[in-house]
This record gives structure tokens, C-alpha cells and sequence, in this order.
């Protein structure tokens, strides 16, 4: 009784008989004597499979598909050579080349399998569990019981291609064990008797332990790898991170801190994701001695007391048009965060932020607040920005052939003991771009503001050029601006060159400046970014007010493998009205100095950008930085250099003068080493600022390292010294080591 079929639906229970005969007419006649009452399909469960020939012996009510069969059940399927299916016993023995893909992702591989007829359950000789998120587990025998897969005398390792059933045969780390079971509802993996080979090495394991699974079924709770750092600060630090899984979208990780030089600490991190976005919340905590921030001072402890630094973030979209964000970071002192390596930052910045995002119209409500961490910071200067609105909305119909854009903007600076200042001011902008018959490019704006501040205790800013005066002001701001660009293009030097001259006019009246409070205008310099630009003070405080003519031109050249990307120009102040720029700026003068930039890309191997500021007077270099990247994406080298030399007055803060050496490269060899550091070097002397405590060759961070990483495994060590001071305290070196097995996830 044979019969060939492409297609065939299998009902379990009594019904199997009568609805396979109609299906297999070879075989119909013998079979319908002994069809018995068929049950209803609602009553029954379906299996559906393929094969390119069944038996079915109906006195052992037996049936046996051979070729490429193909079942599936209940999101269970199976692919082997052949099948033979019991039907009295409900037993499924499946041979050659066998695999069974279950609803999540992963695959049982064997030559022969046992199963159940719902194919959830069974044993399997020669046994290859193959992981959705690429772990292996291999063993002599295996079986599934009770929602879990118990396999044993089995490996585990990792494997960095889940769809590729074959991978490499001796993988840099795998753990042996007398008994593997793994938990299908949670994918915990538990060990015991188990041993694991890292490169050739074979260590010992707890008798029995377990591990989570990265994959879609989340994680269990367990401890995670430990880290260990050695500085001169703290002395040995070991932690041991421990994982809380509470669902799919929540967890926690709580992790002590054991040091040698200092009491231990705690920090925590909670995450979570919903529907309409995603929170985390962090922190640190111990209890010890207070570095003292103070430079000098004496003692250069504080005393003991609680230390702590404090971080969430998170955002939520809630509809298509609006969503909210925050940020928060606190610490209890200066100190904490670099002591503890917590966060490398100087100020600590705090924002809630609500907007509304359409496609012609923006919408933010937002409040700032900052802390400083910085030896001269004193907090109750230090502002607070609350509230923040700004709204603005592109009109959609033409005006005049061009494009309108309107804004409202309200802020209030804050302080606990310093000047506070308030404003709000609404404007227009109105561009219009013209193409000329050769490919000329007119673009016209006109530009209408008006502001109003008010302003109190302003003798309490240290720096007169940032203070205004106290009371009520009110601003008119109106500009006019026409932009001339002439693209040239065409072939040169075997490649295509475009050669693009620029000049600009820009009609504005003189604009009260000097009586307002500058709050968000201050690092002012003339550079490539802002030479066209209609404003060239960062912010709102400050306007450029008086006409002026700007002139430049950009080149490119591109050709296989080679290009250049440069540009250069200069203003000049039509009008005689006294600046309100800082000398040192570039832009005191009527005639500006000189700013532009140069990219030159060797293929992808090199990859250099020169950005400068040269002196209208004397030719001499105020702003000089270049950037050099050479290499590939394994070996390579990074050079950075910035000198500002703007002979700016000191007590202007935000533009002091600097000058710094960065490097940093990687050589990668061996196939799977790599030997990697990094430097910033503070070439400021006392000439450049009278404040920089460098002299000339001041190391501020270094970093040096090695590691192995192949497609399983990353170890490595470390060292890194951070020089920077913070009155007595002084980071210094630390040492680490890195030890990551991967596809052993949580």
C-alpha cells in the first residue's frame, strides 16, 4: 500500500484514516473497510505536512512518510528523511537529517528523533540544539520533559552566525558538562558538573550553576561577570554585578563595589521599556572621605560623610506629534564621579522637555539646570533656565514666491546668587532663492524681531562685557540679505572640479546691544561655520548689527579614489559704528580676518581637515587645528591639533586661548590582537592663558591597551592616568581587565 501525494492534512484522534484516504487514491480501497467513524474536524487537532510518499499499514495503523518530509504543529516544525508516525501510541520517529524548529526560533538537529504526536516532546540520539541567538549545545542524548530540554554528556559554545547550522569546530571557549537543561519558557541554561576551555585552558565551575538567555525570552536573575580595576586612588576594586529580570521590558542590576583604598560602595540601574517609550534610572553610593576641591587647601579631606552621584534619562513619544524627554544627574561633591569613574563630565546637566514635531511647525516647553563639578564653579552662580519656550511655524502657502518662517521664544535665567534676567521676543525670516539662466543662485531674506528683557542685580556678573543694566529694555532688529552663489563646474585633473565664488550683503541698522545682559552669546569667534551666517554671535543677547559685504569662494575637486573640499573668504564692515566684539575675535575691525577650511581623502586610507583663522594684518595663524586620520578600519592612527592665539582679554571666559595635542591609534595583528593608546597633551603655557596652571608640556589623560577578540571571546588589559586636578585630588592610574564570553548572555 503506497501512494505519492503533495499535499496531505492529518487529523489525530479517530478521524486519521478517513481524512487521509481521499487524499491518497493508491491505497483508498483497502483502507476505507476499515475507516471508523470519522470525528469532526472542530473536534481534533490538525497536523499539516508534505513528503513525496506515505505507507500507511492499516492493521498497525501505522504511517510512514519518506522524502523530504515536511510536518507541522502548533508552530512546531520538522523536516526529516523520513517519518514513521504510530498512531495508536501517538509516537513520531523521525530519521535522517532531522530538524525540528520550535516556536522560538530554535533548532533540534539529529539523525534520529523520538517525539510525541504534538512534537513538543521526545528524545533525540546524537543531539544539536541550535540557539536562535547562535548558542550550540551538542550531546549524546537529549530530550524534551516538562517544558525543558535536558541534554547529556553536552557542550556548549558559542556560535556568531545563528542562520548556519555548521560552525567553527574548535570555537576559542565551551563549557562541558554531565547534564545541560535548558528552561524553553525563561531560557535559562542550567550547568551541572561543568567545566569550561577557554583557549586551550580548562577550568573548573561551580557544581551547578545557571544562565540567562539574550535571545526573545528575555533573561533570569543570576550574577553577571565580574569586573576588576586596580587605581592608585581607590587600590584593587572588584564588582559584582547581579541581574534582576522582572519581564521582558523591565530589569535591574545592582552591583557592589569592593575596594581596597576606600569603603565599599553600591550602584544600581533600573531599565525599562514600554509602549509609549523608555526610562532608565542609575546610581552610586558609599560612605567616606570628601576630597577637597579647593587647590591648596588644607586638610585635604572634608571628613567622612555620604558620596553619591544620581542619573535618569528617558523619553516618551505618546502620539505621532508630541513627546516628552528628561535628564537628571546629581553628585553630593566635586570629586565623587571622577574618584569612582563614574562619569567624566564637568558639569552635570539637568532638562524636562516637552515638543510638538509637524512637518511645518515646532513646539518646546523645557526647563535646564546645571551642576558644576569645575574647581572654581560656585553653584548658587550658576543659572537655571526655567522656563524655556520656543515655538515656531513654517507658513505653508508662498509669500511673495518665498518661504515665511515665524518664531516665539520666552526665557527665564535664574540664580540663586547672581543676576537674573528674563526675556521674550518674537520674529519673522523671509527667503526667497532665484536660479539664473547661467546657474547663478540669488537667495534674498528679510529678517524682522522684537525683543523685550528685563534684568536685576547685574553688578553681581563678574565680567562688565556680559552684564547690561538692570530694568526693562526693549529691541527692534531688522535685516535685509542677499546671497549670490555661482556654481562652476567642470572636468580638471581627471576628475570634476567646481569652483564656487560667494558674496553676500547684508543691510541691518544699528541695534542696542550693550544694555541687555549676554546670557547665551558669549564664545563669539569667527570661523568657517559662521562667515555667511546672518548673526555670527552665537544665540539671541547679541545682534551684528551694521552693514556689511562678505565675499568667499569654495573649491571641490573629485576624482577616483582623491578629493578637496576647501573654502576661504572675509567680511568687511560697511558701516563706521563702534563693534561690540571682543578684540581677538577676528571680527573687531571693519576688514574681518580670514577663516576657512580644507579637506583632503586619500580613498579610504587618509582623511585630513585643516580649519584656521589668519590674521588680516599680519598673516599670523590665530586659530590653527587639523585633524588626520590614516589607516584602515583595523590599524590606524589619529592626529589632532588646535591653537587658538587670539590674544583675547583673560577675564573673558569663554574664549580663552589654548593650545593641545591629541593622539590616539590602534595596530591590529595576529589576525585577533590589537594593541591600542591614546594621549591629550596641554601645550598652553602661562603666555597663551595667565589662568592655565600647564607649562607648556602638561599631560592631561593616557591610555594604553591590548586585546584578543575573535567571533566568541574578548579579553584584555588596560591603563589609563588622568592627570587632571581638582584641588588635592588627582585621579591617576588605573589598571583593567576585560573578559567577555560571548553568545553567554544574561
Amino acid at each position: 500500500m503506497s501512494g505519492r501525494t503533495d499535499k496531505a492534512w492529518l487529523k489525530t484522534g479517530v478521524g486519521l484514516c478517513a481524512l487521509l484516504l481521499p487524499v491518497a487514491p493508491a491505497f483508498a480501497q483497502d483502507a476505507a473497510e476499515a475507516e471508523p467513524a470519522a470525528a469532526s474536524a472542530e473536534d481534533v487537532d490538525t497536523i499539516a505536512f508534505t513528503a513525496d510518499e506515505i505507507v500507511y499499514d492499516s492493521e498497525a495503523q501505522v504511517v510512514t512518510a519518506s522524502g523530504a518530509v515536511r510536518m507541522n504543529r502548533d508552530g512546531y516544525f520538522l523536516a526529516a528523511d523520513q517519518v514513521v508516525w504510530n498512531r495508536e501510541t501517538g509516537e513520531v520517529v523521525a530519521s535522517g537529517n532531522v530538524v525540528l524548529l520550535a516556536p522560538t526560533g530554535d533548532r533540534i538537529v539529529g539523525e534520529t528523533v523520538t517525539l510525541d504526536d504534538e512534537l513538543a516532546s521526545g528524545s533525540i540520539e546524537n543531539f544539536l540544539l541550535a540557539l536562535d541567538t547562535g548558542g550550540r549545545i551538542a550531546g549524546e542524548v537529549g530530550r524534551r520533559e516538562d517544558g525543558q530540554i535536558v541534554v547529556e554528556n553536552a557542550a556548549y559554545a558559542y556560535c556568531p552566525y545563528p542562520e548556519q547550522m555548521d560552525c567553527e569546530e574548535d570555537p576559542s571557549w565551551r563549557i562541558t558538562a554531565a547534564e545541560v537543561v535548558r528552561d524553553e519558557e525563561t531560557g535559562a541554561l542550567k550547568f551541572r558538573g561543568g567545566r569550561i576551555q577557554i583557549l586551550g585552558l580548562e577550568l573548573p565551575l561551580l557544581p551547578v550553576f545557571t544562565v540567562g538567555d539574550v535571545g526573545q525570552l528575555g533573561g533570569i536573575n543570576g550574577l553577571l561577570v565580574p569586573e576588576l580595576n586596580i587605581s592608585g586612588i581607590n587600590g584593587i576594586e572588584l564588582s559584582l554585578p547581579y541581574y534582576f529580570r522582572f519581564d521582558r521590558n523591565k530589569d535591574l542590576t545592582v552591583t557592589p563595589h569592593l575596594y581596597t583604598g576606600n569603603p565599599p560602595g553600591v550602584s544600581a540601574l533600573y531599565r525599562q521599556l514600554g509602549e509609549k517609550g523608555a526610562f532608565q534610572v542609575g546610581g552610586f553610593a558609599t560612605y567616606g572621605d570628601v576630597d577637597n576641591p579647593d587647590f591648596g587647601a588644607t586638610p585635604e579631606s572634608l571628613g567622612e560623610n555620604f558620596r553619591g552621584y544620581f542619573d535618569a534619562n528617558g523619553r516618551f513619544q505618546f502620539d505621532p506629534y508630541w513627546r516628552a524627554t528628561g535628564s537628571f544627574r546629581y553628585a553630593t561633591d566635586k570629586t565623587v564621579t571622577r574618584r569612582f569613574d563614574l562619569t567624566q563630565d564637568d558639569r552635570l546637566r539637568n532638562m524636562a522637555m516637552v515638543e510638538r514635531i509637524s512637518e511645518n511647525s515646532y513646539l518646546s516647553i523645557a526647563g535646564w539646570a546645571f551642576q558644576g563639578l569645575r574647581v572654581d564653579d560656585v553653584q548658587d552662580r550658576i543659572p537655571i533656565a526655567l522656563p524655556a519656550i520656543d515655538a515656531r511655524i513654517r507658513v505653508g502657502d508662498p509669500v511673495l514666491g518665498g518661504r515665511v518662517e515665524v518664531q516665539a521664544n520666552s526665557l527665564a535665567i535664574l540664580r540663586v546668587d547672581g543676576q537674573d534676567t528674563q526675556r521674550a521676543f518674537a520674529r519673522a525670516r523671509w527667503d526667497r532663492r532665484f536660479l539664473g539662466d547661467l546657474g547663478q543662485e540669488l537667495t534674498l531674506t528679510g529678517y524682522l524681531r522684537s525683543d523685550v528683557y528685563r534684568t536685576n542685580d547685574s553688578e553681581l556678573t563678574d565680567i562688565p562685557l556680559y552684564r547690561g543694566t538692570d530694568g526693562w529694555h526693549y529691541r527692534g532688529i531688522a535685516a535685509a540679505a542677499a546671497d549670490l552663489r555661482w556654481p562652476l563646474i567642470g572636468e580638471a585633473f581627471g576628475g570634476t572640479q567646481r569652483i564656487v565664488p560667494r558674496v553676500q550683503l547684508v543691510l541691518t541698522p544699528p541695534t542696542e546691544n550693550l544694555d541687555i545682559p549676554n546670557e547665551d552669546a558669549r564664545a563669539i569667534d569667527l570661523e568657517d561655520s559662521n562667515l555667511f551666517a546672518l548673526n555670527r554671535f552665537p544665540g539671541y543677547d547679541r545682534w551684528e548689527d551694521g552693514s556689511r559685504v562678505t565675499y568667499g569662494v569654495e573649491y571641490l575637486l573629485d576624482r577616483p579614489n582623491f578629493s578637496i573640499r576647501s573654502n576661504i573668504g572675509q567680511s568687511y564692515r560697511i558701516s563706521s559704528e563702534p563693534d561690540i566684539f571682543p578684540d581677538g575675535t577676528g571680527l573687531t575691525d571693519r576688514w574681518s580676518d580670514f577663516v576657512g577650511r580644507t579637506r583632503l581623502r586619500f580613498g579610504r586610507l587618509v582623511d585630513l581637515t585643516a580649519r584656521y583663522r589668519i590674521d588680516k594684518d599680519n598673516f599670523a595663524f590665530r586659530r590653527s587645528e587639523v585633524d588626520l586620520t590614516f589607516g584602515t578600519t583595523q590599524t590606524y592612527a589619529q592626529i589632532g591639533y588646535l591653537r587658538l592665539n587670539r590674544d583675547i582679554d583673560g577675564t573673558v571666559e569663554d574664549l580663552r586661548d589654548r593650545e593641545e595635542l591629541r593622539v590616539a591609534g590602534r595596530i591590529h595583528f595576529l589576525d585577533h590582537y590589537s594593541l591600542f593608546g591614546s594621549t591629550v597633551l596641554d601645550l598652553t603655557d602661562s603666555a597663551e592663558d595667565p589662568l592655565s596652571l600647564s607649562d607648556g608640556f602638561e599631560p592631561a589623560r593616557h591610555r594604553l591597551g591590548l586585546t584578543y577578540e575573535d567571533e566568541t571571546i574578548e579579553l584584555g588589559v588596560s591603563w589609563k592616568r588622568d592627570y587632571e586636578r581638582i584641588g588635592a585630588f588627582r585621579r591617576g592610574s588605573t589598571f583593567s581587565v576585560t573578559f567577555v564570553l560571548k553568545g553567554l548572555g544574561r
